[in-house]
Parts: C-alpha cells; sequence; structure tokens
C-alpha cells in the first residue's frame, strides 16, 4: 500500500489521508404473513441465519407480533444470497413467506 500524498505549503507539511470506509451492512426483514408456519420460520432462522431455537422462536414471534423482524446483519451480498436462498426454499415448501434487505 502506498502513502498518502504529501502536500507541501511554505510553512507545513501535511499528508492528505484517505479513510476506507467499511461496507454499509444490510438488514434481512422477514415479514408476516397468514400463511406461513411459525415452525417453518423457526426452521429457516436456524439453518440458513444460524440463531439457536430460543433466538430463532423470539425473531419468530417479532415477525408474528409487530409484523417484522430481523434475521440477521449482514454485507450486502451475502443479505441478497440469504433472501434468494430463502425465498426459493419457501416457495419449494409452498410457503409464501417474504423476505427483503434494507440498510443498516
Amino acid at each position: 500500500m502506498t502513502d498518502p500524498p504529501i502536500r507541501r505549503d511554505e510553512q507545513t507539511v501535511t499528508r492528505e489521508g484517505r479513510r476506507t470506509k467499511r461496507p454499509r451492512r444490510h438488514k434481512v426483514l422477514l415479514h408476516n404473513d397468514d400463511y406461513t408456519t411459525m415452525e417453518f420460520v423457526v426452521s429457516v432462522l436456524v439453518r440458513h441465519f444460524s440463531k439457536s431455537v430460543a433466538e430463532a422462536t423470539h425473531v419468530m414471534l417479532q415477525v408474528h407480533h409487530r409484523g417484522v423482524g430481523v434475521a440477521g446483519v449482514y454485507p450486502k451480498d451475502v443479505a441478497e444470497s440469504k433472501v434468494a436462498a430463502v425465498t426459493e426454499e419457501a416457495m419449494e415448501e409452498g410457503h409464501p413467506l417474504k423476505l427483503s434487505t434494507e440498510p443498516e
């Protein structure tokens, strides 16, 4: 890695630094519906989001009572991959489970 450019003035020498920004993280959201079973939501959270059964149950209850719950927070590409994988599995199982991402 190279050093930032040095700017010389008659009285001072300053280094213009560049800060690297961390990529913005995205929340994976689960949305409530009237058809997807609570058991399926818990199993998705355990298998795809590495939640314990207790954590998964807590998130599932948030989805059930509040209409939405956060499954996890990831870099954008990982979040989008998880949404695609879970949506595909839900469709295969006959569940209309809706997932989305939003910046943190």
